[in-house]
């Protein structure tokens, strides 16, 4: 199990999406998702479960991965969200006048800020999404979402992957 006041990583659903479609796909690179449960298990790596749903509602070898019992319970942070959050991120990081489009294409995002709110000091966002501050309303990034309520935030990208693996070891 982690140390107290270890960084907990909560990965967006496009951090394993992008892993599997492109570097670590599961055929070629099964240690990277050996690796990931590893992490999982000792609490270091988590997915809210509204992050989880959005993967195990598809149909490809990612939602199977992740539908597993072992691995879905492995990954999945059991907590229940605090609605005020999500609230509060949706108002103060998007806009406080969004209508129902706008939530429907914003999607679960600001579920995983809202996670990452409960305890700021450990845990830390993890994306593929690029900041881009010029967005507006639903067309925010996460990075830029988190820099406004104050959430850390890193990307999963190869350049940054050495940090984030380096802080894991």
């Amino acid at each position: 199990m982690l140390r107290e006041g270890a960084t907990i990583y909560l990965l967006d659903a496009n951090v394993l999406i992008t892993a599997k479609n492109s570097y670590y796909a599961f055929d070629r690179v099964p240690e990277f998702w050996e690796w990931l449960l590893h992490w999982a298990e000792q609490g270091a790596i988590k997915m809210p479960v509204e992050i989880v749903e959005e993967i195990v509602g598809g149909s490809d070898d990612l939602a199977e991965w992740l539908g597993d019992k072992d691995n879905k319970n492995a990954m999945c942070l059991e907590e229940e969200v605090d609605l005020a959050r999500v609230q509060e991120v949706l108002a103060n990081a998007y806009a406080a006048d969004l209508t129902d489009a706008e939530i429907i294409k914003i999607g679960r995002d600001p579920f995983l800020v809202a996670h990452a709110l409960f305890a700021p000091d450990i845990r830390t966002v993890v994306t593929t999404e690029v900041s881009k501050p010029t967005t507006q309303r639903a067309n925010r990034r996460i990075p830029d979402v988190c820099d406004q309520m104050r959430v850390r935030w890193c990307d999963s990208h190869p350049g940054a992957r050495a940090k984030f693996l380096d802080q894991m070891a």
